[in-house]
């Protein structure tokens, strides 16, 4: 029987396959059999490279558990009707579990019909089958390969990784903006921030995530993206002859963090300064890449994050007119349609959001900066913390 894990103990394994069970007899009760027509958990666990949490209590589970639920019909119309009691599922199982289970509707005849993207090839290259036929996926043999990975998918990682590093950097402001106003002995502050345990935990996991996004969004790049990481930081390793790629010798360095918090994942105490002195490491070197990375996709030159998110160039050139309507109304809202942006593939106002929020500071020293993020995530909000809470409804909204 293929593992949940490289090395987690038995217990660990026997506890994740009784989950599944349960999983699947939870999903076999809400499905009749003629709509349900696979059940798959992906994710790491799926591949056999979840991560394993060693505590004094034996090793524990440390990643979310992500199902994919294939049903007959169509997807979106499975999705509206379906999606409420599957989170009311996953809600429950995650409370049962221990740890956060989540499930997602999609259709087999969907998939063998798209495209190849980052997330149909480790799905497709890397699952566990709890339910449906051995051929599952006989004729999606397109999404096995990774070098045909778009270039797009590659900034689609950099843009989510570095979206937790822009939430990273509001909570560890908000810390030590509230730490800074208090005083200490003889009225002197105190010394450095503390951060609360799931502080620091989400702190340090999303720092583990962007340091294998700087390496892997280089491999897709490159067309030698790999669905196991190990694999990715030996393939990594000899990209290290090629010349003018962005830090590498940096990311590399990072990729190996990455990789070993992805399999052997540890909660990591430290204070929001020594936090912050890793993040804006990560956020430089992220820049380089981001800029490198687009500037390549879009063969368009950018000197500067804010060069690149004020620009009108079109991120997502040829996308459908009328489908981009869709997508922005509902990752904006309706008032979305009555701007100019609304024909332009949503992601685009996002990863120009992204870019300013992340790498220009605040924004109050280049003029019209402010209303262009207004503009951008369709709000009011004129401080940045406010543009990032807009920026956060949107991005959880469609990216």
């Amino acid at each position: 029987m293929k593992r949940f894990t490289v090395d987690g103990s038995d217990a660990l394994e026997n506890y994740l396959g009784r989950i599944c069970q349960e999983v699947l007899r939870s999903i076999q009760a809400l499905f009749r059999p003629s709509r349900l027509e696979a059940l798959v958990l992906g994710g790491g666990y799926g591949r056999g490279e979840g991560g394993v949490l060693h505590t004094e209590a034996g090793d524990r589970p440390y990643n979310d558990l992500e199902f994919y639920v294939f049903l007959r019909g169509n997807r979106l119309w499975n999705d509206f009707r379906y999606r409420a009691d599957l989170s009311d599922l996953g809600e429950r199982l995650s409370v049962a579990a221990g740890l956060h289970v989540e499930f997602k509707i999609d259709s087999l005849r969907r998939l063998e019909q798209s495209q190849v993207s980052m997330f149909s090839y480790d799905l497709v290259s890397g699952h566990r089958r709890l339910f449906g036929s051995q051929t599952l996926f006989q004729n999606c043999a397109h999404h096995l390969a990774a070098a045909h990975l778009p270039l797009a998918e590659a900034t689609r990682l950099l843009f989510n990784r570095c979206s937790g590093l822009l939430l990273v950097r509001r909570l560890l402001r908000k810390a030590t903006a509230r730490h800074s106003g208090r005083r200490g002995w003889c009225g002197k502050p105190p010394g450095e921030t503390m951060l609360t345990k799931a502080q620091a935990d989400f702190v340090g996991r999303n720092l583990a995530k962007a340091q294998l996004a700087l390496g892997d969004a280089l491999l897709a790049a490159f067309g030698e993206y790999h669905w196991s990481c190990p694999q990715r930081h030996r393939r990594l390793q000899s990209l290290s002859a090629v010349d003018s790629l962005p830090g590498l010798e940096r990311v590399l360095q990072h990729h190996a963090a990455g990789v070993e918090f992805k399999l052997h994942p540890r909660r990591i105490f430290k204070s929001a300064e020594a936090f912050g002195r890793e993040h804006a490491e990560l956020c430089a070197l992220a820049a380089r890449l981001w800029l490198w990375l687009e500037s390549r996709r879009l063969e368009h030159p950018f000197a500067s994050p804010q060069e690149y998110g004020l620009s009108t160039v079109e991120k997502y050139p040829g996308t459908s007119v009328w489908r981009n309507c869709l997508l922005n109304a509902r990752a904006f809202g309706p008032a979305s349609l009555l701007g100019a942006l609304a024909a332009r593939y949503p992601r685009e106002r996002l990863l120009n959001a992204l870019a300013l929020l992340l790498w220009t500071g605040d924004g109050s020293e280049v003029p019209g900066l402010i209303q262009h993020l207004q503009r951008q995530l369709q709000t009011k909000a004129s401080d940045w913390a406010g543009l990032v809470r807009a920026y956060e409804r949107a991005w959880l909204r469609y990216g």
